[in-house]
């Protein structure tokens, strides 16, 4: 009986002692940085790959111009 009531009054003070875990940020805005970082990687990336590999100007890759020919290169029939 004694070890009954033990084992229960452990178990009690087992849930009393169980953390509420409070979030920082919340997920909604743990979503949103990620697609911002990712935004700001796709576009670093085409603006380094571009000047620096491709040897044009920085500032060119933003102009759809230069799209429109990527587009075309890679749709071109060989």
């Amino acid at each position: 009986m004694r070890q009954q009531l033990n084992e229960e009054v452990m178990e009690v003070e087992a849930k009393q002692k169980r953390r509420i875990r409070v979030r920082l940020l919340p997920i909604w805005l743990r979503l949103l940085i990620v697609m911002g970082l990712i935004f700001f990687a796709v576009l670093s990336g085409a603006l380094l790959g571009y000047s620096v590999i491709g040897g044009g100007h920085a500032t060119d890759v933003f102009q759809k111009s230069t799209w429109t020919h990527i587009i075309d290169i890679v749709n071109k029939d060989a």
